[in-house]
């Protein structure tokens, strides 16, 4: 198979869909690997890591797009790249095709193969490609808030660790997976009053042993987001419903009780962001402000942390790329029910049921469209 590797596109965004390392696995198993010039470059990784590994270096994305049957990238494609998606190629990358309507859009009249990481699962129902990532943007969340609390950036002037004498940031997690562990992970180390909100009981339960109770819990509802939120220093978006946009937990009522200079970082807001005032924003101009509150909604976060981004993804990423291209995209999606619930459109036909429900359109299931119905 021939697999293409462009340079991503959106702003501020050096992850890479393969690194050097699986370059060789792949082309050691007679695959060829097409790569766009200075693609790795953001990431760490040189041409000449690529041409070491047996890649074929292309000048342009526009060559990658055309000669290759699979393109694996890391953000979804961009309007200029709609164009350049052929009938029956594979795209296997984070869609996010939820709140995204003119992507869904396209893709559906591309004819592409569009398989999202983001609804790629494991036996136990987990995101194992959303994951690694989801860890990256939860710890990097407090990260971005702490900063984000100083003055000149418009915070309250509180340093989340607090000093003796001086009371610590309080934290406000909504969502108590992934993403909301590792920020409490981060939030707890430095010194943080933190508390987690979810609504399964389990996931409470856990994140209580996790952290000793030294992590407050409280089962999210409107009620108890609307009071904790007065209160919060800093409040971070991590809630997910696979392949759904996301619910809006925080509205803008409740945006006009937080306190003047607090801090809210949304992870959420590739699936549509948890608060009503939430929109996206990208490393170049990250933050804004609605009624005195800083809010940080990049929807690429753990680009800015390239190297080690990259590599997590890809060590998730991997086995899945080496199936497709072992086995064809058709065997691949029918002997792999994990994979297959990655497939979100399939040749001109919607098939995610979460997708559809967050649009409101009609899909066909993958079985039905793979003929295995």
């Amino acid at each position: 198979m021939k697999i293409g590797i462009v340079k991503e596109i959106k702003v501020n965004e050096n992850r890479v869909g393969i690194i050097p390392g699986f370059v060789a696995s792949l082309t050691q198993q007679g695959h060829t690997v097409l790569c766009e010039q200075n693609a790795g470059v953001g990431s760490g990784f040189s041409d000449t890591d690529y041409k070491n590994a047996g890649a074929s270096l292309l000048r342009t994305a526009d060559e990658v797009w055309q000669q290759a049957d699979m393109i694996v990238k890391v953000k979804e494609p961009l309007p200029e790249e709609y164009k350049k998606i052929r009938a029956g190629q594979i795209l296997f990358t984070y869609l996010h095709l939820a709140p995204d309507v003119p992507q869904t859009e396209a893709l559906i009249k591309s004819g592409a193969v569009c398989i999202a990481y983001e609804t790629v699962t494991d036996n136990a129902g987990r995101l194992p490609l959303l994951s690694p990532m989801s860890a990256i943007a939860g710890r990097m969340s407090v990260l971005m808030a702490a900063n984000l609390l100083q003055t000149q950036f418009g915070g309250e002037g509180i340093l989340p660790s607090g000093v003796p004498g001086v009371l610590p940031a309080k934290v406000l997690i909504l969502g108590g997976g992934n993403v909301g562990q590792n920020a409490a992970f981060i939030a707890h180390g430095i010194g943080a009053d933190v508390t987690v909100l979810d609504h399964y009981q389990p996931t409470l339960d856990s994140i209580t042993k996790q952290f000793h109770n030294e992590v407050k819990t409280a089962y999210s509802n409107s009620g108890n987001i609307a009071q904790l939120i007065t209160q919060a220093d800093i409040v971070i978006g991590a809630a997910l419903v696979a392949g759904l946009s996301t619910p809006k937990l925080v509205t803008k009522a409740m945006i006009q009780t937080m306190k003047r200079g607090s801090v809210i970082v949304d992870v959420a807001i590739d699936q549509g962001g948890c608060c009503e005032t939430s929109r996206p924003t990208t490393h170049k101009d990250p933050y804004y402000e609605v009624n005195g509150v800083v809010h940080y909604c990049v929807t690429n976060m753990p680009g800015a942390y390239a190297h080690t981004s990259t590599v997590s993804l890809n060590n998730a990423t991997y086995p899945f790329i080496e199936k497709l291209a072992n086995l064809g995209y058709e065997k691949a999606l029918r002997e792999d029910r994990n994979l297959r619930n990655g497939l979100n459109v399939y040749k001109g036909e919607l098939t995610h049921p979460a997708v559809a429900a967050s649009q409101k359109r009609d899909f066909t299931s993958a079985e039905t469209v793979l003929g295995m119905k």
